[in-house]
């Protein structure tokens, strides 16, 4: 490698021959461009999830103030509501800064001659912006600049305002109207066999860009084929476009390996190496594959839509033909008359359809559940396990970071005061303290976030950071101890930047070993929660919620409604735990899978 391309910086590695960078971008916006209107989708559904989390913030908050009001007075509430803010703001700017802003910005902004701590002015820039951003999504148009004009009329509020207006109307006009390879638009499944006679008046297949293309008799459906084949051919276009996805990605990483990476070898080409011929970790790879999959495609890979099948089954109307008639029900009517409740005449089960034609490849919940269709159910439901799992897992593997970092550089005093502490936390059971704070905060206006994963989030991350902690205390304890960090001492180096620039990308390694392996317990404990009824709220779908309803009907014909989200709930944990081995061992070959959970929280140094 040329001396000259290892001392550029990345994007001037990209000026340099920018031709294999510009042909992936080409072919990762083409994939993107097939799904754009699904994206925006994603987006509108994000900034929905969003609004509730910034008006439970805004309660929260409210609540805090008020306690603190009533119980300290005027002055002590001042302060401590004032304190509460700043400590709020400083913990999500140093977690924002760390997880999602790669570069120096006192050094982009040209602001390094000031004489402020670098690290604390860069903290207090992200924490105004944060500050103003909730201010925004909490108050539209900007309550508190109501009269802040421009060179004239409108003013700075009334444009903002207009514009957000706007691109929510220009969202939904792309969604609505932009078709996308993998809609259900362009690929229904729900549809009928035209009775006799009435061929002409219901033709054969669904118009597909404003043409009417049929290989089979249903009417409505993709080609006319049968709902069943129409769904399948949409759900493996859909496992294929994010295959496709996913060698893209690992080419990219190729590409950057063979042009742009400033060495030709670093010891990630070894972990990566080991760990696509690790036989357990592929299987893993693959289970939370088809489960991120299922997650993130969700609105597309069921047989019909969560808002008919869930939320809003009796404002929608489907066509069906019945007696050799073509009529009109709603789908909560059908639902209703489709329950699964154990009988051989009363069961809608494994790749069956129900008396109106509509196809349910796993069958149907019980009438408990109102019939819902089971995989649309559950679905929707790994969209709720991912997000909690994985923001448990980001607050509690940032508490524990930063705990393991800061008692393997101070050790005495701070080690031992954090050492009490998780025994503390530890020695309480678990699935105890789950209901107990599950229970007590069931009227909080936390609750109400998500359905209550929100909470289940926080609760999980509280109690579970400190076997993180453990897990990653000997890492962090090993890399203080090594030269280079006496070196930064002894240099002068502050023990922040220490701690970020050298001791973090050694422990992030372990972290993602543990937080892997510890994700499937934190689904498992989801689906407890919501098996006991303490969880998830309905009607948001959870998968330990089916289980509960089916558990009648084990030993019935419905037994899927049990037995099949339960045999999803071992795969997917099987598949989290099986990943994470497999990047132990890619990580460190000498772990052989045995006993690096204790040799790590037994770590030395201090």
């Amino acid at each position: 490698m040329s001396q000259v391309r290892e001392n550029r910086t990345f994007f001037g590695r990209i000026a340099a021959n920018p031709t294999p960078a510009l042909v992936w971008l080409g072919g990762a916006l083409l994939l993107l461009a097939v799904e754009f209107s699904a994206f925006v989708d994603a987006l509108i559904l994000f900034g929905e999830q969003i609004n509730p989390l910034v008006n439970g913030s805004k309660d929260i908050g409210g609540w805090y103030v008020n306690t603190m009001y009533d119980t300290l007075g005027v002055a002590g509430g001042t302060v401590m509501s004032a304190l509460g803010a700043l400590v709020v703001l400083a913990v999500f700017a140093v977690f924002v800064k760390a997880a999602f802003i790669p570069f120096n910005i006192v050094e982009t902004l040209g602001l390094e001659d000031l004489p402020i701590s670098t690290d604390f002015l860069e903290r207090a820039i992200v924490g105004a912006f944060l500050a103003v951003l909730w201010l925004v999504l909490l108050y539209e148009p900007l309550a508190f600049l109501p009269a802040l004009p421009l060179i004239g009329e409108p003013t700075l509020a009334q444009l903002i305002h207009g514009f957000a207006q706007t691109s929510a109307k220009a969202a939904d006009w792309i969604v609505a109207n932009i078709p996308t390879l993998l809609s259900r638009d362009l690929m229904p499944n729900q549809g009928f066999l035209p009775p006799e006679g009435a061929a002409s008046e219901y033709p054969a297949g669904s118009e597909i860009l404003g043409a009417r293309i049929a290989i089979g008799p249903f009417h409505g459906t993709f080609l006319g084929l049968s709902p069943a084949v129409a769904w399948a051919i949409r759900v493996v276009a859909i496992y294929l476009y994010a295959f496709i996805w996913l060698a893209w990605v690992w080419q990219g990483y190729k590409t950057f390996r063979r042009h742009y990476r400033f060495a030709d070898w670093t010891p990630r080409d070894d972990m990566v190496d080991r760990l696509r011929t690790h036989r357990w970790g592929q299987f893993g790879f693959v289970m939370v594959f088809l489960f991120l999959v299922m997650a993130m495609f969700a609105p597309a890979l069921g047989p019909t839509t969560t808002a008919q099948n869930i939320y809003n089954p009796y404002g929608h109307e489907f066509q069906h033909v019945e007696d050799g008639e073509v009529e009109t029900i709603t789908h909560g009517t059908a639902n209703l008359n489709s329950a699964s409740q154990g009988t051989p005449d009363s069961n809608v089960g494994v790749m069956s359809y129900d008396d109106y034609g509509r196809f349910h490849p796993i069958g149907t919940l019980s009438e408990r559940a109102n019939g819902k269709d089971l995989f649309t159910f559950m679905a929707d439901g790994a969209r709720v396990s991912l997000f909690i799992g994985l923001l448990s897992i980001a607050l509690g593997g940032f508490i524990a970071t930063a705990l393991a970092m800061v008692t393997a550089y101070y050790k005495g005093l701070a080690d031992l005061i954090v050492v009490v502490t998780s025994d503390s936390v530890q020695a309480l059971p678990g699935l105890l303290i789950y209901i107990l704070l599950s229970v007590v905060f069931s009227s909080h206006p936390i609750s109400n976030i998500y359905s209550g994963g929100f909470l289940l989030a926080l609760i999980f991350a509280a109690t579970g950071w400190p076997a993180l902690w453990r897990a990653i205390r000997g890492p962090a304890f090993q890399v203080s101890e090594e030269e280079w960090i006496d070196a930064a001492k002894s240099y002068g180096q502050r023990p922040s930047a220490t701690m970020r620039k050298h001791m973090l990308p050694y422990v992030a390694g372990y972290l993602l070993i543990y937080g892997s392996l510890t994700i499937g317990g934190i689904i498992i404990s989801v689906a407890a929660l919501s098996f006991l009824g303490l969880g998830v709220q309905a009607p948001t779908p959870e998968w330990g919620r089916a289980v509960n309803i089916g558990r009648p009907y084990v030993t019935t014909v419905s037994w899927h409604i049990a037995t099949i989200p339960g045999l999803m709930v071992v795969f997917v944990v099987t598949g989290f735990n099986a990943l994470g081995d497999g990047i132990r061992d890619a990580i460190d070959p000498q772990s052989e899978g045995s006993g690096a959970g204790e040799t790590a929280a037994a770590g030395g140094g201090g």
